[in-house]
């Protein structure tokens, strides 16, 4: 039996409006790019917050933020869980592309040691932020919604494993521990780590190309609105389910990334490269790095190719429809944000 927190809630009838029930989180990840802004809006919703913290330095960001952070390996953390009603796996990080074994032993087991722990210790639901990378196998991605089957054969190691996790929790629901998961695609926003700085990284530095021209459409999901999404999933989310998050409306890839590096003051360069050239020179690094058993990050991962020469584009209407979900920050805003916070250099 696990343990249950026996503090009386506050009645919703009598509570000074408005009433929110306030809940404790854990979140993993807490000091990445999605968990930091995921951490803010918690805190801003008057809930207590814990996030797991890898070092020092992450243990310092989560404590500037305004939460409580928590050093302790996934197996250690049955007494870190007791009390805690809700928890959010926001440890997905995209740095982990293509690291033979690294992805294997991150998401898969990791994933299972938490959904391990959470059970013992009580809590009531987990929210799991997975990717529409689950669904990657090298063809284009066309208004797909969360009926779509994951693929026999991914398009490299991080899909693989990615979907390997969400699946993992997802089976893992029960009536005692609630378990879904939200599918954000290519999410941005202010202090995108991944994304935008390595967009701009290889536009400064002559590396940048697109890939059959950029031209095609792609769903997207501001890190604000995925927020909103794990907000709603956590209250309202079907045990066992997976829900698509966007922005809305798709948008052109080039259209959307060219402004987002205009924003920063940033020309992206028009050279472009054939797909097939792309994609055979990435799976041939990808075999060659697992052979070598290399360490680093690789160039470019063939999931990055996948997702990113072809059209992906996701249909949220389930979340829309179960969560009443509604994208906070509209595309044009956020870019606008973005050019606020960027300052002077992209005058």
């Amino acid at each position: 039996m696990g343990h249950r927190s026996t503090e009386p809630r506050p009645d919703p009838r009598t509570a000074e409006p408005p009433y929110i029930e306030r809940v404790k989180h854990f979140v993993t990840g807490g000091a990445g790019f999605v968990g930091r802004h995921l951490v803010l809006r918690l805190l801003a919703d008057g809930h207590e917050v814990r996030a797991l913290a890898g070092s020092d330095e992450e243990a310092a960001a989560v404590t500037a933020l305004g939460a409580t952070p928590v050093r302790a390996d996934l197996p250690d953390l049955d007494e870190v869980l007791r009390g805690v009603g809700i928890v959010v796996n926001a440890a997905m990080e995209p740095s982990d592309q293509g690291r033979p074994g690294r992805r294997e032993r991150d998401p898969v087991a990791g994933t299972r040691a938490l959904l391990d722990a959470a059970h013992r210790s009580g809590v009531r639901r987990l929210v799991h932020v997975s990717t529409e990378a689950v669904l990657a196998s090298g063809r284009p991605l066309r208004y797909v919604d969360e009926t779509a089957a994951y693929p026999r054969k991914h398009a490299g190691e991080h899909a693989r494993t990615t979907a390997l996790a969400e699946q993992v929790v997802l089976a893992s629901n029960s009536r005692e521990l609630v378990t879904v998961a939200v599918r954000p695609r290519l999410v941005w926003g202010p202090g995108d780590t991944e994304l935008l700085p390595q967009v701009l990284a290889a536009a400064e530095q002559g590396r940048w190309a697109w890939v059959n021209g950029g031209n095609h459409l792609t769903s997207t999901c501001h890190v604000r609105n995925l927020c909103e999404g794990i907000v709603l999933a956590a209250e309202k989310g079907r045990g066992g389910q997976a829900y698509f998050l966007t922005d809305g409306a798709p948008v052109e890839l080039r259209s959307f990334l060219t402004r987002c590096a205009a924003a920063y003051g940033v020309t992206l360069p028009d050279r472009s490269v054939p797909l097939p050239v792309t994609r055979t020179t990435t799976t041939v690094l990808e075999k060659g790095r697992r052979v070598l058993q290399a360490k680093g990050e690789p160039p470019v991962a063939y999931v990055a190719v996948a997702l990113g020469g072809r059209e992906v584009t996701v249909d949220d209407s389930r979340a829309r429809r179960e969560l009443g979900y509604v994208p906070v920050v509209t595309v044009d805003e956020g870019i606008e944000e973005l050019r606020e916070l960027s300052g002077p250099a992209a005058s």
